[in-house]
């Protein structure tokens, strides 16, 4: 039996989560035989249907919007295939990362079905920025020291690996990203830090409910492994806090006033 994933909020229409990173959102061609997946798991614990509306790959950790029906569901899709859903992510990079910038550099798609050769290159920006960096006094790439930053990161669109592949092609790869980033930082992180994961993590989603349709604010804390790194680091004032701010449920709209 597996641990319940923390509920970060929930109505009549729409319940987000926390995802640990390593989890998957759900079975694929490649990973037919994984057992322990979001859906099933979150399926099991409230004990009816969920429908996901956008991705997290497997070793991001964070905030995972799914819909309690499948009307609800295509709503929510339509607001994230057509940008009306802003996603904030933060993310541990190699080096001191640009201050502000749009990266903004076509990508093609990377699902393993087709050679990259024969996909189009697609369209893609993320908005990235500077929170804070450090710098260690060890000896880890050429350099006698190591810089690391923290970015707050704003996909506005969202391509596979989108974040991942701005960041390494822009010079600054994620830390713990196997396929992107850089070995020898990975095993530092690992070996010397125990981060033995992706840095990278969804932290907020603002968007208007698919039903009520006021603003809807959901935020979604670090895991203990990356919190733990930023209070090494001295980054603390950074760790976003579960501020949720939710519209009024179909039992708030009809309940009646109270006599005085």
């Amino acid at each position: 039996m597996h641990a319940p994933l923390p509920i970060l909020y929930q109505d009549e229409h729409l319940v987000a989560v926390h995802k640990p990173a390593g989890l998957l959102v759900h079975r694929t061609a490649l990973a037919r035989g994984e057992r322990h997946v979001l859906l099933q798991t979150l399926r099991d614990q409230l004990g009816r249907r969920v429908y996901p509306v956008h991705r997290l790959d497997r070793p991001t950790s964070g905030l995972m919007l799914l819909a309690l029906a499948p009307g609800v569901a295509t709503q929510l899709g339509e607001a994230f295939s057509e940008r009306r859903v802003e996603k904030h992510y933060l993310a541990v990079v190699r080096g001191v990362g640009p201050e502000q910038e749009r990266l903004d550099y076509p990508l093609r798609e990377e699902d393993g079905r087709y050679p990259k050769a024969q996909m189009p290159a697609l369209p893609a920006a993320t908005e990235v920025r500077r929170l804070n960096s450090v710098e260690l006094p060890v000896q880890v790439d050429r350099y006698p020291s190591a810089r690391y930053s923290l970015m707050a990161i704003r996909p506005l669109t969202g391509r596979r690996h989108q974040i991942r592949r701005h960041l390494s092609r822009r010079g600054y790869p994620i830390v713990g990203d196997a396929k992107h980033g850089k070995g020898n930082h990975n095993r530092f992180f690992a070996d010397r830090l125990d981060c033995r994961r992706l840095l990278l993590a969804a932290i907020g989603l603002t968007l208007d409910h698919p039903v009520h349709g006021e603003h809807l604010t959901l935020r979604c804390p670090l895991d203990d492994t990356m919190t733990r790194l930023f209070e090494h680091f001295g980054w603390a004032a950074h760790l976003p806090t579960l501020d949720q701010r939710r519209p009024p449920t179909d039992t708030d709209r009809h309940a009646s006033t109270p006599c005085p």
